[in-house]
Parts: C-alpha cells; sequence; structure tokens
C-alpha cells in the first residue's frame, strides 16, 4: 500500500525528471504515474459488432424548434469563475480520483466552510484505483472554501480547498 506522502514525492521525482512513465508494484498495490505528452495518440480498435434487427431501423429528424434552439448560441448561465485571493492557500489534488469529504457515507465531513485545520489535519479522502488515501491539510488555518462535491472526480492539481493560512 502506498502513502500519499510516497505518492506525493513520486510524482514530485517523475515531475523534475526526463522521465515520462513510472510503474511500481509494491505488495499487491501498483501504481502508474505518467507525465501527459505533447501530443498523444491513442489508438482505439473496436471488434465488430454483429447484431440482427427484427424491424428496421429508421431514423427520426429532431423537430423543427429543436434545430432552431440548439443553432442559438448559448448564454454562460454560471457566473465566471472568481480567482482565489492571493492570500489564500489552495490544497490542491495530487492525483486523480474521486473526492470523498467524509471517511463513510454515513459520517460528517472531515472538514467544512470556518473550520480551523493544521498542517496533519485529514481534509478528505481521493479513491484512486481502489485505494482510499487520506489528504491532510499542509498548512495551519482556517477552511474558507471547499471547491468541490462529495462523489466528485477530481484531476491532479485541480484545488479543492481554499484556506486562510496562519
Amino acid at each position: 500500500m502506498f502513502k500519499l506522502s510516497e505518492i506525493k514525492e513520486l510524482i514530485k521525482l517523475v515531475d523534475q525528471t526526463s522521465v515520462q512513465e513510472l510503474e511500481i508494484e509494491n505488495e499487491g498495490a501498483r501504481l502508474h504515474i505518467r507525465k501527459p505528452g505533447k501530443t498523444e495518440v491513442v489508438n482505439v480498435q473496436a471488434a465488430p459488432i454483429t447484431h440482427t434487427y427484427s424491424q428496421p431501423i429508421v431514423a427520426a429528424a429532431p423537430p423543427q424548434h429543436a434545430v432552431q434552439a440548439s443553432a442559438q448560441p448559448v448564454a454562460a448561465e454560471s457566473a465566471p469563475a472568481k480567482a482565489p485571493a492571493a492570500d489564500l492557500h489552495q490544497i490542491v489534488s495530487p492525483m486523480v480520483g474521486t473526492f470523498y469529504s467524509a471517511p463513510s457515507p454515513d459520517a460528517d465531513a472531515f472538514v467544512k466552510a470556518g473550520d480551523r485545520v493544521n498542517e496533519k489535519s485529514v481534509v478528505c479522502i481521493l479513491e484512486a484505483m481502489k485505494l482510499m488515501n487520506e489528504l491532510e491539510a499542509e498548512v495551519n488555518g482556517e477552511i474558507v472554501e471547499v471547491l468541490v462535491s462529495n462523489g466528485q472526480l477530481v484531476e491532479y492539481g485541480q484545488p479543492l480547498f481554499l484556506v486562510k493560512a496562519d
């Protein structure tokens, strides 16, 4: 099993070197780190699908009002993302995974806006490859905002929390 601090260190090491891809297996747990390439080609080959339909397939055209509505530009419904204040520390995701705000579905969240944390406080769990990784606050301060919702898929480097550091 890999500790979150070990995974962070490995990510930093891969990022700082010319290594493009790293795969490690330890006690049944497997960790695969790959740098995104400037141009990455994905070749997918699909097996032919064979299916016999008992009735002919007829594609219906969408209603004319639906076509007209989709041709119009869509106005931005959500407010533009606000830039974090310069004095706030961002706790970012060290990996791609699923964000969990609590240790179990029926438990209270590790932290919420207004809570005080220290650098060793667990703020969430990130699930990656069926491994539950606890993420620590890294700083002393007050949680100002939780930027993601429970069960949301998060990306590497994505801000999760804003903290007003002491």
